[in-house]
C-alpha cells in the first residue's frame, strides 16, 4: 500500500512541484586563468576542459559563457615574471589589471570577480611575503600588500574582491584600504574558511602556484577543527566582508551548514580542482554516470547551504539546466 512519501514521487511533476533545493545557472561562477600572449588556449592535463587562456581567449570564453546564462567569474593571473613579493601583482599593467579592462571593456554586462592573492605571483609559491627565519609568511607585511592589490584591481575594475590567503586581519585590511582609495562600494568575498587541503593538487597545475617549500599548513586550516572553521569565518564578519566562503566544498559540507546557521551573509562555496578531476576521471574510466554525478554534487551544495557555488562545472551544469 502507498503512503505519503511515495505517492509524492509517482509523477514528474508533482516531483518537481515538491522540490526542496533548486539549482540555478545564477548560483554559479565560473573560474578563469589568464596569461600573457594572444591566441592561447591550453588545456590542463590534469584537469580536462579547464584552459590557460590569453585575453582574447578570455573575451571570447565570456561570450560562450554569456549564452549558457553564466554571468559572473572568477579570474585568476599567471604572470611572465615572479618575485620573492609577487610584484606583478601590485602593478597596474599586471595580468589582471590588464584582463579586467579588457572583459570590462568587451562584456559590461558580466560580474567580474578577482582572486587576491600571491601564490601565482611568488617565486617559492607562497601566499605573501615570507619570514625567512620562520620559512612562513609573514602576516603583518602580507597584509600590506594584500590592500594594495585589492586597490589596483578595483582601479582595473573588479566587480568583487576574493581574498584567499588565509591572513589573520586580512578583510580589516583590505576594507581599510578599498574605502581609503575610494572604493567603499566594492565587496569582499572572503575565503573565509579555507583548509591545508589535498584537493587543491590540479588547481596548482592551472595556476602554476605549488609551493617551492614546505606547505601551507601554516596559514590554512585544519582540516580536522570544526569550531576553528566556523570561527574563522565569523572573524571575517566581523571584519566587514560581505560574502563569506567554505573551500573545498565536498569534504566539508558540515562545515557549510554550521556557518549558514550562524551567520546571514551570502555563503559560497568553491568546488574545487580535485573534486572537478575525480569526476572527470571516474566518468573516463566509465565508473558512473558522470552528468547525473556532477549534478547531484551541485545540489548537495546547495542543500547544506550554499548561496554561490564556484565551480569548473558551470558550464556543463548550465547546458543540463535549459
Amino acid at each position: 500500500m502507498f503512503k505519503r512519501f511515495r505517492r509524492l514521487r509517482l509523477h514528474p511533476v508533482l516531483r518537481d512541484l515538491v522540490q526542496e533545493t533548486h539549482l540555478r545557472v545564477d548560483d554559479f561562477i565560473y573560474p578563469l586563468f589568464i596569461r600573457s600572449g594572444e591566441g592561447i588556449k591550453k588545456e590542463v592535463a590534469s584537469m580536462p576542459g579547464v584552459y590557460q587562456m590569453s585575453i582574447d581567449e578570455a573575451v571570447r570564453e565570456c561570450e560562450e559563457l554569456k549564452s549558457l546564462g553564466i554571468k559572473a567569474v572568477i579570474l585568476f593571473g599567471i604572470p611572465d615574471v615572479k618575485d620573492s613579493v609577487g610584484s606583478e601583482a601590485l602593478c597596474e599593467e599586471g595580468i589582471i589589471a590588464r584582463a579586467l579592462r579588457e572583459l570590462k571593456r568587451a562584456h559590461p554586462d558580466m560580474l567580474f570577480a578577482t582572486d587576491l592573492c600571491f601564490c601565482e605571483y611568488t617565486d617559492h609559491g607562497h601566499c605573501g611575503i615570507v619570514n625567512p627565519k620562520l620559512q612562513t609568511v609573514d602576516n603583518d607585511a602580507t597584509l600590506d600588500i594584500l590592500g594594495k592589490q585589492a586597490v589596483v584591481h578595483a582601479i582595473a575594475g573588479s566587480d568583487l574582491i576574493a581574498p584567499s590567503g588565509m591572513m589573520d586581519g586580512m578583510i580589516e585590511a583590505i576594507r581599510k584600504a578599498l574605502d581609503g582609495a575610494g572604493y567603499s562600494h566594492i565587496p569582499i568575498m572572503s575565503y573565509s574558511t579555507k583548509f591545508a587541503s589535498a584537493y587543491y593538487g590540479p588547481f596548482r597545475d592551472v595556476a602554476e602556484s605549488a609551493p617551492s617549500f614546505g606547505d601551507r599548513r601554516s596559514y590554512q586550516m585544519d582540516p580536522a577543527n570544526r569550531r576553528e572553521a566556523l570561527l574563522e569565518s565569523l572573524e571575517d564578519e566581523a571584519e566587514g566582508a560581505d560574502i563569506l566562503m567554505v573551500k573545498p566544498a565536498l569534504a566539508y559540507l558540515d562545515i557549510v551548514r554550521d556557518i549558514k546557521e550562524a551567520t546571514k551573509l551570502p555563503l559560497a562555496v568553491y568546488n574545487v580542482s580535485g573534486e572537478y578531476s575525480m569526476l572527470k576521471m571516474a566518468a573516463r574510466a566509465g565508473v558512473l554516470d558522470y552528468d547525473r554525478v556532477m549534478m547531484e554534487t551541485l545540489i548537495g551544495f546547495k542543500r547544506a547551504g550554499a548561496d554561490i557555488i564556484i565551480t569548473y562545472h558551470a558550464k556543463e551544469a548550465a547546458k543540463l539546466l535549459v
